[in-house]
Order: structure tokens, then sequence, then C-alpha cells
């Protein structure tokens, strides 16, 4: 996690850990979905939370997965009534504070310091979406493939002999969902990869071998890590 995630975090957990009983979630769980009201902000302690939206047609769209210690605060700051413009749901078992949306507000009003981190958090995270907004429309579904290998690589990968490996089990429908494609594109994506050895995938999980490869096909920038990620 990056600093200025984890000085947000800290901030949230200093004052509310000893206020708030620790939640747990099954895999699987809905948190809640798009058009409900923002009634809490969650603060991920352990495991694992996707965010997306579904498309009238039910198909899926993931926009981001975030893992422990990270923050879910997903809707409109101040606005009367908010509410969410998509889903969260985790992935595996979780741990997390739910803080209520009204006590959240008004204490980063009353803590100037809570208020410029958060400022500087927001600003991270909208980049963050102006990029992969880019790599997704200028890269086409394959560059969009890449590019999410790419941040997966930055927030969960682990370098080891055979090369990064993603430590995040992933379908290929769930890789599908990340760029808004098939399972069957994404399939052959894959298999071409594989015939290059540009990547390994057994039991869902990926490892990278030359990520150079996939750097180069869609003009990497070498943003750095709190840019470059899948949260």
């Amino acid at each position: 996690m990056n600093e200025l995630s984890l000085s947000l975090y800290s901030l949230l957990i200093q004052e509310f850990v000893d206020k708030e009983t620790i939640q747990k979630y099954k895999a699987g769980t809905i948190l809640f979905n798009e058009g409900d009201s923002v009634d809490y902000v969650f603060i991920l302690l352990r495991g694992s939370v996707s965010l997306g939206r579904v498309h009238v047609k039910g198909k899926e769209f993931i926009l981001k997965i975030l893992s422990g210690e990270e923050l879910l605060i997903e809707y409109q700051l101040y606005k009367q009534q908010p509410k969410y413009h998509f889903y969260a749901k985790t992935l595996s078992d979780c741990e997390m504070l739910m803080i209520k949306r009204t006590d959240f507000e008004r204490f980063v009003q009353k803590d100037p310091v809570t208020q410029n981190t958060l400022s500087a958090w927001l600003s991270t995270r909208y980049l963050k979406a102006q990029m992969k907004c880019q790599d997704l429309m200028m890269n086409g579904k394959k560059g969009g493939l890449y590019s999410i290998i790419i941040r997966l690589c930055n927030s969960y990968g682990i370098m080891t002999d055979e090369g990064i490996l993603i430590d995040l089990p992933l379908t290929h429908q769930e890789l599908a969902n990340f760029t808004y494609g098939t399972r069957e594109v994404i399939q052959r994506m894959l298999k071409e990869l594989r015939e290059k050895d540009v990547i390994a995938y057994n039991q869902q999980r990926l490892v990278v071998k030359n990520i150079s490869y996939l750097k180069d096909t869609v003009d990497c920038q070498n943003c750095p890590y709190e840019i470059c990620g899948i949260n």
C-alpha cells in the first residue's frame, strides 16, 4: 500500500478502532449495490474486495480490487443523501470497520491533518482512474489486458525465480471483467502470451516472466506504483 493510503488508513484507525466493532464477512458478500444509499465508510483490515458495475444486460466490469489495510470511500463527499454508483463484493473472507458516513465526515471536517491527507489521497485516486481510462481507450482490449496485468504486478506481485507471481487468484472471467471483454477473447490472449513465454498461468494465478514485453506493447510510462495499481 502506498504512503498516502497508509497515512489516511492510520489516522482513521486511530480515531475509530476503539469506537466500532470489527465486522467479519464471508467471501462473495455484497457490501453495497449500485443505487444504495451511502451509510458507511469501510476500513478493510483483512481480505480482498472488488468494486465494479453491472450493465443492464448483466455484463460485469471490475473497476478495482482492494486488499487488506485499504479504504472504501466510494461516494461524493458531503453530498446530501449520496448514492453508490457501483457495487462492492468480497472476494475472500474479510474483516473491516464500518464507520457511519456522518461520523467520518464530521471527523474529517474538524481535523486539518486528516483533511489534507484525504485530499492528497483522493487526488492520487483520480490520477489512477484517469490513467486506467487512458490505457483502455488507447490500447484496445489486448493493450487493456496487458495494462491490467502490469497493474496487478505492481499491486500483488511477488518476485520469484520464474518471474513476478501475481498473488491473487483470478479466473479468466474475472480478467475479462477488468477490460469489459469476453472470457473467450481473454483466453486467446493469455494463450498467445503463454506461447511467447511472456506469462505462465496455473491454478488461477499468473506468473509474468517478461514484463518488459507487456510494457513495450502498451508504451508504458513507468508511472510510480501509487498511480499504476489495480486498487
